[in-house]
């Protein structure tokens, strides 16, 4: 979705006339930042200006407070990139181990029924590192990283066999 559309979308929920009034801004600036190439008459939508201004600096921090102000928390995407001999089990039993780490964070916090400001921060790096952990395994199978597992288990799976006999 282009920031136009978003911008749009966001207008079509609201009295675009309150919003214009509560910003300080003309009705005209307001929906002109909801048009298709507004950028072009000289006037970059909000969504544009921050995108660029993180493109430039490649702060996360940016990101980072605009998700705190809507009640969210930024967890960035780590990298992708095919590599030949990925496996997915090693890859699913990381999310597992991650998952076990943030219910033993969980439990060791909440065993005295209160739970400390640092052993809510280790909580919820915990909870930080488990999203990180299944958003790439996720983006891996969305490519296809995966594409010849059934070969690889296959193979494997026929190794064993002759290992045990």
């Amino acid at each position: 979705m282009e920031s136009h559309q978003v911008i749009r979308a966001a207008l079509d929920q609201v009295h675009v006339k309150e919003v214009a009034e509560k910003m300080g801004i003309s009705l005209s600036l307001l929906y002109k930042w909801g048009e298709e190439g507004a950028g072009s008459s000289g006037t970059s939508n909000p969504l544009d200006r921050v995108q660029d201004l993180y493109e430039h600096t490649q702060s996360d921090a940016l990101v980072q407070w605009l998700c705190n102000k809507a009640d969210g928390y930024f967890v960035k995407n780590p990298p992708t990139t095919k590599r030949p001999g990925r496996e997915v089990m090693p890859a699913t039993q990381q999310i597992v181990q991650q998952f076990a780490d943030l219910l033993a964070a969980i439990s060791h916090a909440a065993s005295d029924n209160c739970i400390s400001r640092e052993e809510a921060k280790h909580i919820r790096h915990e909870w930080d590192e488990l999203k990180r952990l299944t958003e790439r395994f996720v983006k891996w199978c969305e490519q296809e990283d995966f594409l010849h597992l059934a070969e690889d288990l296959k193979v494997n799976r026929v190794g064993m066999k002759e290992d045990k006999d």
